[in-house]
Parts: structure tokens; sequence; C-alpha cells
């Protein structure tokens, strides 16, 4: 599926967020399930960040998303000292409540996935309140791969529910995997994987209170709530210590005392060369959030075209956050088309920009 190149997103950590708050993405739910648009909404916090270093299929799940938001407080805190404009933390369960209070027109949901009885009882829950979600159906396939996760009937059985949202519980890195794996092929507009919310509708564990939320300090209550948890929370924060020490910093600096200048901005331009075996996508000057239309269009136009691409960015002297992650998304959309050789001429200022920015996949040849 084509990517929207109009996104507001903003490369962080090496993911793609969307700049928009809780109210803004819960209509931006709202109108896919209506419309029957296809939305793929992924909820990167501190742990998918974590992975995402590593694992390259996990990382290419929140790349292929339609729609990727800010779940976690540390990831806040690092867009603020980068000064992204990702000011609130959107939660995904805070999203699901939303829309679970919510008036119109009921969301029919489908849950996949959860340990043995949480299905049906988040579905039998939820149905016996007063909301706008609806549960339509539910299946929990225990522990099996995502390819016996995946056959005839039991994509045939989510279908068949006719829902408007299918919400998943799979373990983030299987989750994430078996929406890659199925998207095509479910009837479902709107489609998340929600870890813990299946379990929050359930009554099997409680959410922390909103002050913890805001403090950043939910993960306290997660490891009271589920203490085995407390192996990833430490793992990822000593992860995230590194991050921190080697990239983030670095790149705050980096943006403080190394600003583009009017000049550079103003003569940012972008062209494309046709050839027999190649297309090449030439740009020039320096590419920040506040000149990226002309780029948002060559790449829309570039994302539909299989003809071999490349980017040629030897006459670029600067890309910002959202220049890098407009970046991301065309790659993803090209990954797997033959022949693609996707950057090239990078100056070693701009490969800097693109390291700290934890997007060194862009580089690779």
């Amino acid at each position: 599926m084509q990517p929207d190149f109009n996104r507001e997103v903003y490369c962080l950590l090496g993911l793609p967020f969307d700049a928009l708050g809780q109210d803004a993405a819960v209509q931006r739910v709202q109108q896919a399930a209506r419309e029957r648009k296809p939305c793929f909404l992924s909820t990167p916090n501190l742990n998918f960040v974590i992975a995402a270093q590593t694992d390259a299929a996990f990382r290419n799940s929140v790349l292929h998303s339609d729609l990727s938001i800010v779940d976690g407080m540390p990831l806040v805190w690092v867009a603020r000292l980068l000064g992204l404009p990702l000011r609130e933390r959107v939660a995904g369960a805070s999203v699901f409540e939303r829309l679970r209070r919510s008036a119109g027109t009921p969301i029919k949901l489908f849950f996949f996935g959860g340990a043995d009885g949480v299905a049906r009882a988040a579905c039998e829950r939820l149905n016996a309140e007063p909301g706008a979600l609806r549960c339509v159906g539910f299946d929990a396939p225990g522990f099996e791969s995502v390819q016996a996760m995946s056959g005839e009937e039991r994509i045939a059985k989510v279908n068949a529910a006719g829902a408007d949202f299918v919400v998943v519980a799979l373990g983030a890195r299987k989750g994430q995997a078996w929406i890659e794996h199925n998207r095509s092929r479910l009837n479902a507009p709107v489609i998340s994987h929600l870890g813990a919310v299946m379990n929050f509708v359930a009554g099997n564990v409680k959410r922390a209170p909103p002050w913890l939320q805001r403090g950043g300090l939910e993960w306290v209550w997660r490891i009271k709530e589920e203490p085995a948890l407390w192996r990833r929370y430490g793992s990822d924060g000593l992860a995230f210590a590194a991050l921190l020490v080697r990239r983030v910093l670095p790149l705050a600096l980096q943006s403080l005392l190394r600003r583009p200048s009017g000049q550079q901005l103003a003569s940012a331009k972008v062209s494309l060369e046709e050839g027999s075996q190649a297309a090449v996508l030439r740009l020039e000057g320096a590419w920040t959030a506040a000149n990226l239309a002309p780029l948002r269009k060559a790449f829309t136009d570039a994302a539909g075209n299989r003809q071999p691409l490349r980017l040629d960015l030897s006459g670029v002297s600067h890309l910002d956050s959202a220049a890098i992650a407009l970046m991301s998304l065309l790659w993803a959309s090209r990954t797997g088309n033959p022949g693609d050789a996707l950057l090239s001429g990078v100056q070693p200022r701009v490969r800097r920009q693109i390291e700290l920015s934890c997007s060194t996949y862009l580089l690779a040849e």
C-alpha cells in the first residue's frame, strides 16, 4: 500500500511519528471506520523503539503503518529535547477508552489474541456496558506461530464478523507481524496491536492512575500488576540510556549548533531524471518541515513507480527529522523492489544526521 506523504510525521529514534494529539487520533480512527478507509494504527512505546533497533521486520511494520502515535512519556521527553512537535503522549489504551466513551454510530470490534478466556471476557464485558464500541467476535489462537494463526478458516472467521476494528493482542513483535502478514486479507478497515487493552477491558489488569501516566511512571504500576514485566523494563531502560548518550544528546547539540541558513532552505529543489535502467530523484539544498511540499509530491509519484529508484543526495546540506521521516516512508514503500539503491552521494554531515536519528537502514546499499 502506498504511504501518505502528506502526513505530518517526524523521525524519532528511527521511527516515524505522527504529530497529532489524542483527539485527532480518535477522530482519525473513527473516520477510517466510518469511511471504510484502511488504517493500520501502530502505537510505538519505548519497547518498540528499542526492539526496532535490531529487528528489521518489526521496524518495517511501523514504517508501513498509516498512523503512528507516541505511546510513551520517555519518547515525548526526547521529542521535547530535540524540539519536535510531539508534545503529547497518545497511548493506544487511551485512544481505545475515548472511542469506547464516544457518542455516535457504534464501531464494531473484533478481539484477536490474548490468554485463554481473556478475549471472551473482554467481549462480554464490553457489550454489557453502554458505549460506542460493540464486540462482534473474538478468537484466541494461543501461542501458535504467525503462519499457523493465519490459516484461511481463521481469517474467514474474522472477516465474517463484519468488524470495523480488529484489536490484536499477541505480544508486540508477533502482533505486528501478524498484522503485516494478514493486513491485505482482512476486511476490517482499522487494525492495531493494543497489547494490554484486552486485559484492561476484561478486568484482569488495572490501568495505572492518570497521575502516574502523566509522570511517566506507568511502568511501575505495570510491574505491580504483572511482575514478569520487570525484566523487559529493565533491559529497555539500559538500552534507552545508551541511546540517549550515543544518539539523542549529540543530535540535540548538532540541531542547536548547525541550523540551515535561509539561503540553503530557499535553494532546496528536487528533480526527476528518468533513465532506461533507473529513475533518479536529485535533491539539493536543505530540507526541513518548513519546505517539504515539493518533496511530498515527488515522493508520492516515486512510490507508485516500480522502476528502480535512486535518491541522489550529493547536493543536500541538511535534513531535519521531518525530511528523514518522509524518506523512511519512501524507503519502506520500496522495500523488496529489485534494483533499488535508494540513497547515494550522501555527504558526511548529512550521513551523521541520519545516523544520529537511528535511521542507518536508509544508508544500506
